[in-house]
């Protein structure tokens, strides 16, 4: 089996330009900058990146676009889900083709589905590709109108050597726990709030799906560490922070938060795209003051002993 999920894993916002085509170069530029920040993993075109305004060839080629820039210096999955299940499977292939470590599947989106339909949703998609290529289902129950239930989980690990875990974002720790379960343990689980990063970990998950850590890596790649070095402590400090600028980003909910939070940062993460438009000039700079005051906290603490 190939590379897995862990740490700090971010959600990566889609740059678009002004006409809503998609900006590669700054797709490139933001790949970077996420890696010289310490990220353990990336993950494109899920949620954060807008994945259901894009096509299929959008998509590829900022998958294409992830995979080169970041040359195996960190670990690459592809989020692939789609409303049309045969772009999903093209998708998932065209993932494995370009050498990506492994891919994520959400649920099926909008239509409710019963036990069976999602489980064969998931089999179908699994045999498609390799054993040794990695799957992880992904559950946004609020956005998505499907959940995945836990006795549907353990059906499919049961059946699917190469899904081997789940991104889960909804702030269900009961639910959480059982996933961690699933499998005789064997079952990774990487959790999605970001503000419950330090939670989640203290729980067993194997890390985080930020959206929040595409804008700021430093405070999320310095609770992983602070947790594996085992300074709870600091580790409690810095999710303060971090949840602080969960809320001044507005929690992922308007990624227009995120893109401007970027180019105040000096990275140009490019336009939103209909029927989303940028925040006016009053609420940036709101954002920007608010943003200063907790850098300048995060700074204060990054350096304590």
């Amino acid at each position: 089996m190939k590379k897995k999920l862990y740490g700090v894993t971010t959600a990566m916002v889609t740059p678009f330009n002004k006409d809503g085509s998609v900006n590669l170069n700054k797709v490139a530029n933001l790949t970077e900058f996420l890696i010289e920040k310490g990220v353990h993993c990336l993950y494109p075109l899920g949620t954060t990146g807008e994945m259901i305004k894009l096509s299929v060839d959008q998509r590829k080629t900022i998958a294409e676009t992830v995979v080169k820039t970041a040359n195996n210096r960190v670990t690459v999955y592809i989020h692939v889900g789609d409303v049309n299940f045969e772009n999903t499977l093209e998708l998932a292939q065209h993932a494995h083709e370009i050498g990506a470590d492994g891919i994520g599947v959400v649920t099926p989106i909008y239509f409710g589905v019963n036990d069976q339909e999602m489980e064969q949703f998931y089999v179908k998609i699994s045999r498609s590709l390799p054993e040794d290529f990695p799957i992880y289902l992904y559950s946004i129950p609020q956005c998505a109108a499907n959940e995945l239930n836990i006795e549907v989980t353990k059906k499919i690990a049961a059946q699917c050597k190469n899904i081997v875990g789940i991104k889960f974002s909804y702030p269900d720790f009961t639910l959480t726990s059982k996933y961690l379960e699933v499998n005789k343990g064997n079952f990774d689980v990487v959790f999605g709030p970001d503000h419950l990063f330090l939670p989640a970990l203290s729980l067993g998950c194997e890390g985080t799906v930020s959206g929040i850590s595409g804008v700021y890596p430093e405070p999320f790649v310095a609770i992983y560490n602070a947790f594996k070095a085992g300074d709870l402590q600091k580790a409690k400090t810095l999710q303060r922070i971090a949840t602080k600028y969960c809320n001044a980003l507005k929690n992922g909910s308007n990624m227009s938060y995120f893109k401007e939070g970027l180019r105040l940062r000096g990275v140009d993460a490019g336009e939103m795209k209909t029927p989303h438009i940028n925040i006016d000039d009053k609420e940036i700079e709101k954002l920007k003051i608010q943003l200063e005051q907790i850098d300048n906290e995060f700074f204060l603490n990054i350096n304590k002993k």
